[in-house]
C-alpha cells in the first residue's frame, strides 16, 4: 500500500484557503489524548459586517430563565450576597446566593432582591452614636462610602437619630479617638427625609429642591428603610438588560446542599421568592444529589434546578435524567481552588465545557462554565465551547457589591486597595460552615481542605466593571465575525467556528510582554 494521501480531512477535499481547526477535530479525534484549557486555544478572526452595537449577548442560565448578559456570579461567601446579585440581574445577568449562613439570612438575602427597587439603598451601612469619629474613619476606609445613617442599634430597620458626612468631621479639632459620632452627627430633626412609599422620580426631585446628598426613607414611626443618594440618582438609568421575572422583580438564584436537612433551607427559599436553586457541591454526581433534584422537581416543579459540578458526559447525563434544567461544568479549576490538586481528579475546562454542552445542547439544557475565568477573553471562550453563560468567583469579588470590607497592603513599595476571597472549601469556609448543609462522604472527622484563601484588588463598581466585561466580549464577537452567542454555538456545533492551539511562546506573545513598566487600565470612562 502506498503513502495515505493527506491532502484531504476525514470530512472532503481540503480547503487550501481555510486556516486552523473545529471543535470536533479538537476535541473528539480519537488520537488526541489531551485536555485542553482555555488559554490552550484562540479563536481566528472572521468576516465584520457589523458593528459592536448590532452584537445581541442573550443566552440562558436555565431551561426557563433568560439572561441578556451571559455572567453568573458564583456562590462564594466573598462575592455573592444581595449587593452582587442586584448588580448583575440590573446588567442582565443572575447572581446565585451562597449557602455560608444560617437559612434564615440566606432567605433574607433573597428578599432584599425581589424587594429591590432601583435608585433605593435598602441596606446601606450604619452606625450607632456611640462610635468613635476614629473608629467612623477606619469604616470609610474600609467600606468606600463617606455618609452614614446613625440609628439606636447601628442597623437598618431602627430609628433613625441623624446622619453624619466627611463634611460633618472635616474641620473637627477634638481628639477623634475620644470624640463620639452623635457630637458630631446632623441630627434628625435638621435632615430632609421622606415617607415610606415615595416613588423614585419624586426623591429626585426632593433631593435636587433640598440640594442635599442624602434623603433617608423613614416608616411612620421614623425608622430607616432605606436610604436615596445625590450620587446614585445622577447615575440612574432604567436598566434596559435588567433580568426580571412576569412580576417584574430582579431574578435571582440561591445554593443549597445535598443533605437531607437541606431540604429546609430549600422551602425557606421558596418562601422567600427564589427563582432558581443551585446544587452547590465539588462532584455532583453523587446519590445525595440526585436524591435533592428530585425533591426539588417534585416538591417545586416550577423552581428551576442547576445541577453540579460535572465535567464529563456521563456525569451531566446523571444529572439530567433527575431532571435538572441547567449544569454547572468545571471541577478544581477555579482560581482558589485546589481540588486537582488534592483529589487528583478534574478535567481541563475548555475539554469540560466542550463535551458537557454537546450532550446538554442535545437535550435543551443550557451549561455555566464554573473556573478557570480571569479575563473577558475567556469567558468568550467558554461561550465558544458551548456554554450558555459564564460563572465568575474571583472575576467579580474585590468590587464594592461583593462581600467584605476593603483593606490597604503595600508590597515592594507598590500600595494597593484589597479585599479577601477565600475557596468554597478552603480551610477558613469549612470552619465556620453550617456542615450540615454538605452531605458527608466519609466518617472522618477531619475535613480536608479543597481550597485556598487570598487577596484580590479593588474592581470598583459593577455598575462600571460588568459594562466592561460586556463590551469586551461585544468585541471579541464582532472579531469573530459572530453577531450573538446562538450564532456562535450553531457555528461551533456546524463545525464553522475555527480554532488554532497556541503553544507556550504563542500564549506569551498574546499578552503584554517586552516592557519595562506598564499601568494596567481596564477602561476609560
Amino acid at each position: 500500500m502506498g503513502e495515505p494521501d493527506r491532502s484531504r480531512s476525514p470530512r472532503g477535499e481540503r480547503d487550501e484557503i481555510q486556516c486552523g481547526h473545529t471543535a470536533f477535530d479538537l476535541f473528539e479525534d480519537p488520537e488526541c489524548l489531551t485536555g485542553y484549557t482555555y488559554d490552550d486555544l484562540i479563536l481566528l478572526p472572521g468576516s465584520i459586517d457589523f458593528g459592536v452595537q448590532d452584537v445581541d449577548l442573550s443566552s440562558r442560565f436555565s431551561r426557563n430563565i433568560p439572561l441578556k448578559t451571559p455572567l453568573v456570579s458564583s456562590p462564594m461567601d466573598t462575592v455573592t450576597e444581595s449587593g452582587m446579585a442586584i448588580a448583575l440581574a440590573l446588567n442582565g445577568g443572575i447572581g446565585v446566593i451562597h449557602k455560608n449562613m444560617r437559612i434564615e439570612d440566606q432567605a433574607r438575602e433573597v428578599v432584599k432582591v425581589k424587594k429591590h427597587k432601583s435608585g433605593f439603598i435598602t441596606d446601606p451601612y450604619c452606625v450607632t452614636p456611640t462610635m468613635t469619629l476614629a473608629e467612623l474613619e477606619q469604616l470609610r476606609k474600609g467600606s468606600g462610602f463617606s455618609g452614614f445613617p446613625v440609628t439606636e442599634d447601628g442597623k437598618m430597620g431602627s430609628k433613625l437619630l441623624g446622619l453624619v458626612t466627611k463634611r460633618d468631621t472635616e474641620f473637627m479639632d477634638s481628639d477623634a479617638k475620644t470624640t463620639l459620632v452623635s457630637s458630631a452627627m446632623t441630627p434628625s430633626e435638621q435632615l430632609v427625609t421622606a415617607k415610606d412609599g415615595l416613588e423614585l422620580l419624586d426623591a429626585f426631585e426632593i433631593v435636587a429642591k433640598s440640594k442635599k446628598g442624602k434623603l433617608p426613607i423613614l416608616s411612620a414611626d421614623g425608622r430607616i428603610i432605606a436610604l436615596v443618594s445625590q450620587t446614585d440618582l445622577k447615575k440612574r438609568n432604567d436598566f434596559p438588560l435588567a433580568t426580571k421575572c412576569k412580576d417584574k422583580t430582579l431574578t435571582v438564584a440561591a445554593a443549597v446542599g445535598t443533605n437531607k436537612s437541606e431540604e429546609e433551607r430549600v422551602r425557606a427559599l421558596v418562601k422567600a421568592g427564589v427563582d432558581a436553586l443551585v446544587i452547590d457541591q465539588k462532584q455532583g454526581d453523587t446519590t445525595a444529589q440526585h436524591d435533592m433534584i428530585r425533591f426539588i422537581k417534585k416538591e417545586f416543579p416550577d423552581i428551576d434546578v442547576v445541577g453540579g459540578n460535572v465535567v464529563t458526559r456521563r456525569q451531566a447525563k446523571n444529572l439530567i435524567d433527575c431532571g435538572v434544567d441547567g449544569l454547572r461544568i468545571g471541577m478544581g479549576v477555579g482560581s482558589v481552588s485546589r481540588a486537582q490538586e488534592v483529589s487528583a481528579c478534574g478535567r481541563a475546562q475548555a475539554s469540560a465545557v466542550y463535551h458537557c454542552s454537546k450532550l446538554g445542547r442535545s437535550v435543551g439544557v443550557p451549561v455555566i462554565a464554573d473556573g478557570g475565568i480571569g479575563n473577558p477573553g475567556q469567558i468568550t471562550k467558554c461561550l465558544c465551547m458551548g456554554a450558555s453563560a459564564a460563572m465568575c468567583g474571583s472575576l467579580l469579588a474585590g468590587s464594592e457589591e461583593a462581600p467584605g470590607e476593603y483593606f490597604w497592603s503595600t508590597e515592594q513599595g507598590v500600595t494597593r486597595r484589597l479585599k479577601a476571597i477565600r475557596g468554597t472549601q478552603s480551610v477558613d469556609t469549612l470552619g465556620s460552615e453550617d456542615k450540615l448543609g454538605r452531605s458527608k462522604r466519609s466518617g472522618s472527622e477531619m475535613m480536608v481542605a479543597h481550597g485556598v484563601s487570598g487577596t484580590v484588588q479593588d474592581k470598583g463598581s459593577m455598575m462600571k466593571y460588568v459594562p466592561y466585561l460586556i463590551q469586551s466580549m461585544k468585541h471579541g464577537m464582532q472579531d469573530m465575525g459572530v453577531k450573538s452567542v446562538t450564532g456562535i454555538h450553531d457555528r461551533l456545533f456546524s463545525n464553522k467556528l475555527v480554532f488554532e492551539l497556541r503553544s507556550a511562546a504563542a500564549q506569551r506573545e498574546g499578552g503584554i510582554h517586552d516592557l519595562a513598566s506598564f499601568e494596567r487600565t481596564l477602561f476609560s470612562n
